[in-house]
């Protein structure tokens, strides 16, 4: 219920009134074989009677019955032509809107993509990119010195000791004292420092 599918067509009806057409067709040839046959009975009994005049009717009738059975096979024939025509030209219908349905999604995704013109240009720019992005990795990677590497990571240093609100300043390492340390006598460990001897005191 409402599906197109389901729904017979014109051209449905049309093909069942062809083969409806063959059918009856087939039922008329098989009803004229039937009468052939009996009027070579009937010119076969008529023989036997000598009745050479009604046998000769007889194959008259039969010769008209097959003049007719020879234009059913050509209108069936023709009637078989035209069915399988019909229902090859239904095929190629929905063909050829299948083709139809087929390219009109292929110029919706064309149209975005954004033609051929865009994809060639994006196809440039990509190409572009690759190419300067190979380039300074070459220069980085082969061309800098020591030094430069040197430089690099100085001015790093520099730039996160400012970002950690620190500053960098280079002061000069004090020099070297050249004048001698005084000399103490050396106490070991254990032993306690002079003291004056006391007098002793005469009792």
């Amino acid at each position: 219920m409402g599906n197109n599918s389901s729904r017979v067509t014109a051209q449905d009806k049309a093909i069942l009134d062809l083969k409806t057409q063959r059918d009856k067709l087939h039922q008329y040839q098989r009803r004229i074989t039937t009468l052939t046959d009996r009027e070579t009975a009937i010119a076969k009994q008529m023989l036997l009677q000598n009745d050479k005049k009604r046998a000769l009717l007889a194959l008259r009738r039969k010769k008209y019955q097959e003049s007719l059975l020879a234009k059913t096979d050509a209108q069936l024939e023709q009637l078989e032509k035209l069915t399988s025509s019909v229902e090859f030209a239904l095929i190629q219908k929905d063909v050829v809107f299948g083709l139809q349905q087929g390219t009109k999604v292929l110029q919706e995704i064309h149209s975005e993509m954004g033609g051929i013109e865009h994809v060639e240009k994006l196809m440039g720019e990509t190409a572009d990119a690759i190419a300067y992005q190979k380039e300074v990795s070459e220069m980085l990677g082969g061309v800098m010195s020591a030094q430069d590497e040197d430089e690099v990571e100085e001015e790093l240093a520099a730039l996160e000791a400012e970002a950690a609100g620190r500053t960098v300043v280079q002061q000069p390492l004090p020099n070297v004292p050249d004048t001698e340390l005084p000399q103490h006598e050396a106490v070991q460990v254990g032993e306690r420092p002079k003291q004056p001897e006391r007098q002793a005191m005469l009792a």
